[in-house]
């Protein structure tokens, strides 16, 4: 693991507080692996024998039922999934595939367990991370329930800007239906969002969104 990898690990909320004593337990039995594109790594029903860093790339999570697919998140470095599986020893209740080339930490779920029975700090910061993701939720929910799909979109595109570089310009690295599905939508109304929001300062060249009017 490169000495970056480590520092951006212990940056996360998760880590931050975390005893060096017991980081450095939980990084003995930990193993760094790279996966190609559209590699599955967790399977809805499983129970987690990892918790999962995203190091490098891009992870999209999804659900499936009857033949239908929905996209729940997309997740990109650093960050983990699925805590709340890890730390209840509950299956998963989405599935997780590589949308890019990618590295991910793999952090043995026994170990992880063990560390949050012992360390408050640790502790604390697994409460506080599931609080957020909490949080997160609701707002996906009042979005989808809320919102139209050209909102839904003009709120996503801003979160997306700011999180490349706040210049206007949002580039897709993955495919457009999956935008879609993460939006709730069908890539037919997701174009005809696209469309509806180049009258209020969005332009669109293939994977490339730029917002002229923010």
């Amino acid at each position: 693991m490169r000495e970056s990898d480590f520092a951006a690990l212990r940056e996360l909320h998760l880590f931050k507080k975390m005893s060096h004593r017991q980081l450095e337990r939980l990084m003995r039995t930990a193993s760094l692996q790279r996966y190609p594109q559209s590699t599955h790594l967790i399977a809805e029903g499983e129970r987690p024998d990892f918790l999962h860093v995203v190091v490098e790339g891009c992870i999209e999570l999804f659900a499936s039922h009857k033949g239908r697919q929905t996209t729940i998140d997309i997740i990109r470095p650093t960050t983990t999934f699925i805590l709340a599986a890890v730390i209840l020893d509950q299956p998963y209740l989405k599935s997780a595939k590589t949308l890019l080339e990618s590295r991910v930490l793999l952090l043995p779920a026994e170990s992880v367990r063990g560390i949050f029975r012992e360390d408050p700090q640790f502790a604390y910061a697994v409460v506080a991370e599931l609080s957020r993701r909490y949080r997160g939720l609701v707002k996906l929910l009042k979005d989808q329930k809320l919102r139209m799909t050209p909102e839904r979109l003009a709120n996503w595109l801003l979160r997306a800007e700011a999180g490349q570089g706040g210049k206007s310009v949002v580039v897709l690295d993955f495919e457009k239906k999956t935008l879609a599905s993460l939006l709730g939508t069908t890539p037919e109304n997701l174009s005809r969002a696209l469309s509806h929001l180049e009258a209020v300062g969005v332009v669109t060249s293939g994977r490339t969104i730029r917002i002229t009017d923010k």
